[in-house]
Parts: structure tokens; C-alpha cells; sequence
């Protein structure tokens, strides 16, 4: 707890009184509301513990309460570790209850060169709610090979009891991330968002027309944004002309989705970027009228991809169950435009996002993960499939299982060669053999084959139990595609139990490593060059604290 000593302003006026290390008295109520409050401040807006020192905050508190009593930054960063250990403890009482997650990890170089790996956890609760929580974030020697990634993970697991619990991991395609997931014996899933750019950002390079419009619109962009009196000029164009005030935007070259803003940006404001221009002295060309339709098309056809990473990005809703029926969206849209469209480079766009789309996804749904998230999505099932046997192939996928989790005595019957319609015929029925009978009398000559037969039949029943409440479920009414699945699964877990366990196995699953790349968005935040003495363990306990608070 804390002590409040009195501190003199270093002028002659007394400000406000800054508190120390408590050895004495409990603060009264109002005091702990403040200390609180004070901490809750630095948490979220990513304040450094030295502003509690600031002149100017000082001053700011002491207009508000002349005996407000703020905390020093050395007995925030104490309360920061009790804040940090308590929400820890909850946290791991709710994974306790878990029996599956899944992990995103990425690593980010901080302002002092230090390689740090940061490891996120997605799990769904028993009020079936999906939940994320930041693990940690470690420090890598500079090799960052996938044995020291092995053993920075290992030890976040075993901290946080997730050992054994894990369903995947899914990161970016760096050769030590896959290297990791293999030696830790866990399945790894690319990140979509990571994908997805790499795929567009290729198929754009090839389409040579969309080239040099980029390279022109990088340069007006940067003309523009370079000189106040060009965008003076433009904020006045836009009102003479009754437009709403945009600023250009410039693309960064390692996001695709900057190039598509920044097009869709340009080709917004086409006509007063064309007056601004006209009254510059530069060498740059305008883009033409063709030219303009040209991107008009070509962010037509990007459109679905840009939604798509936007969409699969978050990190709050089921994701996982949405890439297969994007890509099957995704495929159908970029035919119907390679057929409609009449624009030559729109038209050589699409077949090149065609065959990388391929490439990157065109076995999406043989991933036994991807297909079976897809399934147990009651907003898209097995029809979001394009291709029926692939979809087939989940189903029976599901059914094992499912059937490993009845009760039995020996291994799922095998359903390799078993058609679904066999297995529906067998759960359409309630004829059950009888056991064999025994042998009587000391004679055991019967002994194995009949115990062999029993335990057949044991095996035989669960997975007929397991392909019927499988097929009950597909042949139940589809839920909208607004709808939210894990609703349905809170609604539906008496009925379909076995399933609903299922369900928070894989619909737990992130779609992108997105949350952990936010995080280093904020670890950037902090250990700027204003904060770069701060130390791992309290950068990991404030990033935690922020994206739990």
C-alpha cells in the first residue's frame, strides 16, 4: 500500500502532495478511488509513470483538488504488478475451465533492437463468449531461431496451465514460426490477413497498367501532402465544389490495403486533385479520364478482398468459420467480373488475384481445422463448400470426432470407406443386435470372439450415436448470416452436447495473427524514445493490463 508524504511544487506555491512506499495506514476510501483512477490512466492511454511528476499534471490535479494526494511512479509500477497478479489469477481460473484454446503469435523489434515474441490466447468460455488474453511477450536472443521461440512459448504455456490444451497456432508464414508449431507438435494455420496480403500484393505487381497508375498516384499523392499551399488549395476546391473534406491518402508499400485507400481516395477526389494540379508548376502528368476508369474498375475487383481482411480481422467475432466461405465468395465474384468486365488491365487484375488465389487457397478446404470450423458455423454448414466432397469429407471428419468423445472401450469405428448415407441409415434405425451369447458351462472356447464382438458393438454404437446428432444438427435450420454462432450454441448445448464442445474447440480459432500485431502496435506506443528503460516484465504486465481492462 501507500504512504503520502508531503512534496513541495519546485515554485513557491504547494501544488498537490505525491504519495510514496506505504508502510502506515490503509488510504481511506476516496484515496484508493484516486490512486485507481490515476493507474487506470496510465493503463489505458499508455501514459509513462513519470507524468505523475509532470509540472503541468501536477498543476492540473492541484485546480481540480488542492488535497488530492497522487501516487509516485515508483509506487504505481507496485500497483501496476498487484493489478497485473490479480487480474492474472482470474484469468487463469477462467482457462482452467477451458479444455481448448487457440494461440496467435508474432514477433516486433522494439526502439532498442530488442527481438521480442509476443503470444495471444482465444478461447471460449462456458457462457460460450469468446475471450482473448495477451500470455506474454518475451524477449528472443537476435537469432531468434525456432528453438528459442520453442522455449519462450513453452514456458508462457506452462505458466498460464495451457499445456496440453492447445488447438492450433496461428501465425504468419516465417520459416521459424512453422519450424516452432512443428517442433511443439502443434498444428499450424497461416494467417489470413498476412496471406491474403502477400497474394494481393503479388498479383497487383504482375498487372503492368495498374503499375504506372500507382507509381503517378504516389506521386501526386506525395506532391500534394508535401506543400501547405497545395492543400489549401485542395481543402478550398473541395468546398467550392460542395464536396465533403477527404485528405489523400499515401499507400505503404508493405499493406496492400493502403494501395487500394489510396486509389479509391484519388479517384474520389478526381476532380478537385485535377484543379489543384492544373495550378502547380510540375512535371507530373494527371491521370487521364481512361486512366480513372481504370481504377474505378480495378477497385472493383479489389473491393471483396479489402472486406474480406477487414472482416476476418476481428477480433472479437468467430473468424476461423468465415475463411472458406469467403474464399468460395471470393472465387465466385472474380468470375463473374473476369466476365462482365470490359476493361482491359480490371480484366488482367482479376485473372492474376484468380491463379494467386488458387495457389495460397486452393486446398482451403481439405484444412481438416478450416473445413471443421466452417461445419460446426451454423450460418454456413457444409453449404458454404465448393466442392460437395470436400464438404463430405468434414462430415465424416466431424463424426470421428464427435465419437471419440462418447464413452467406449476401444478406438471410433473407422468411417474410411463409409458413406454418409450408410451412416444415416444406420441412425435412421433403432434395431440394436443382441450380444452374442456366452459360453456356458467352464468351456471357454467362445471367450474371445464373443468379447470381441461386444466391444464391436460398443465401438459400432457411438459412432451411430455421433453421426446422429451430427446429422440432426445439419438438418436444423440455418441460422442467418448476421446471426451470431455462438448465440446458437449457448441455445442449442443441452441438445447437441457433444458437438458444443466441439464447437468451442474450433470456433475459437482467429482467422489472422491480427491481435498480436495489435499489441506491438501499442508495445510501439510505449517503449518509445521517451520510455526505452522500461523493463520486459513491466512492458508485458501493461500491455496485458490494457487489452484486459
Amino acid at each position: 500500500m501507500l504512504r503520502h508524504l508531503r512534496a513541495k511544487h519546485p515554485s513557491s506555491s504547494a501544488l498537490c502532495t505525491l504519495g510514496s512506499q506505504h508502510t502506515g495506514p490503509v488510504p481511506s476510501g476516496k484515496q484508493r478511488e484516486v490512486d485507481e483512477a490515476v493507474l487506470n490512466m496510465i493503463i489505458k492511454d499508455l501514459q509513462p509513470f513519470s507524468i505523475v511528476e509532470d509540472e503541468g499534471f501536477r498543476a492540473f490535479v492541484e485546480s481540480l483538488d488542492p488535497s488530492c494526494i497522487i501516487p509516485t511512479s515508483k509506487a504505481l509500477k507496485n500497483m501496476v504488478h498487484e493489478k497485473y497478479q490479480e487480474a492474472k489469477r482470474k484469468t487463469v481460473g477462467e482457462l482452467e475451465e477451458v479444455k481448448f484454446v487457440s494461440l496467435t503469435a508474432d514477433m516486433w523489434t522494439s526502439v532498442n533492437m530488442d527481438v521480442c515474441l509476443g503470444m495471444t490466447c482465444h478461447y471460449i468460455t462456458e457462457k460460450s463468449e469468446l475471450d482473448t488474453a495477451l500470455l506474454g511477450v518475451k524477449k528472443l536472443s537476435q537469432t531468434h531461431r525456432a528453438e528459442d521461440i520453442k522455449e519462450a512459448k513453452t514456458a508462457m504455456l506452462s505458466d498460464w496451465g495451457l499445456s496440453g490444451k492447445v488447438n492450433c497456432l496461428v501465425t504468419h508464414n516465417a520459416a521459424n514460426m512453422i519450424a516452432y508449431a512443428d517442433l511443439l507438435q502443434v498444428r499450424h494455420v497461416p494467417c489470413f490477413a498476412h496471406t491474403l496480403n502477400s497474394l494481393v500484393k503479388k498479383a497487383m505487381a504482375q498487372t503492368d497498367g495498374l503499375q504506372g497508375i500507382r507509381h503517378r498516384t504516389r506521386q501526386i499523392v506525395g506532391l500534394l501532402k508535401a506543400s501547405t499551399t497545395a492543400q489549401e488549395r485542395l481543402s478550398n476546391m473541395q468546398d467550392q465544389m460542395g464536396m465533403q473534406k477527404m485528405k489523400l491518402v499515401q499507400e505503404v508499400e508493405a499493406r496492400w490495403s493502403s494501395t487500394f485507400l489510396m486509389l479509391q481516395r484519388i479517384h474520389q477526389l478526381r476532380e478537385p486533385v485535377g484543379a489543384v494540379l492544373a495550378t502547380l508548376k510540375t512535371d507530373i502528368t494527371p491521370l487521364s479520364s481512361a486512366e480513372y476508369d481504370t481504377v474505378k474498375y480495378c477497385l472493383s475487383v479489389l473491393a471483396p478482398f479489402f472486406h474480406a481482411a477487414t472482416e476476418l480481422s476481428e477480433e472479437k467475432r468467430v473468424s476461423a468459420s468465415k475463411v472458406i466461405p469467403i474464399i468460395t465468395m471470393i472465387q465466385h465474384n472474380l468470375t463473374e467480373k473476369c466476365a462482365l468486365n470490359h476493361n482491359q488491365v480490371a480484366s488482367v487484375l482479376s485473372s492474376n488475384l484468380q491463379r494467386c488465389l488458387n495457389v495460397h487457397y486452393g486446398g482451403a478446404e481439405s484444412v481438416n481445422v478450416l473445413a471443421l470450423a466452417t461445419l460446426l458455423d451454423p450460418r454456413f454448414k457444409t453449404i458454404a463448400f465448393g466442392n460437395p466432397q470436400h464438404a463430405q469429407q468434414a462430415e465424416r471428419s466431424l463424426i470421428a470426432e464427435c465419437a471419440s468423445l462418447l464413452p467406449q472401450s476401444g478406438p471410433p469405428h473407422s468411417l474410411k470407406g463409409s458413406s454418409l448415407q450408410q451412416l444415416k441409415m444406420e441412425t435412421s434405425t433403432d434395431e440394436t443386435p443382441g450380444p452374442s451369447a456366452t459360453s456356458s458351462g467352464k468351456d471357454s472356447l467362445w471367450e474371445l470372439l464373443d468379447s470381441s464382438v461386444t466391444e464391436a458393438q460398443k465401438v459400432h454404437s457411438s459412432t451411430a450415436d455421433a453421426a446422429a446428432e451430427v446429422m440432426r444438427y445439419l438438418n436444423s435450420p440455418y441460422l442467418p448470416r448476421t446471426g451470431d454462432p455462438l448465440d446458437f450454441w449457448r441455445k442449442h448445448s443441452a441438445i447437441y452436447p457433444h458437438l458444443f464442445t466441439l464447437a468451442r474447440k474450433y470456433l475459437s480459432m482467429p482467422a489472422s495473427s491480427v491481435p498480436c500485431s495489435h499489441i506491438f502496435s501499442k508495445a510501439g506506443e510505449i517503449m518509445c524514445q521517451k520510455r526505452n528503460r522500461l523493463s520486459p516484465s513491466t512492458l508485458e504486465k501493461i500491455l496485458f493490463l490494457n487489452k484486459n481492462l
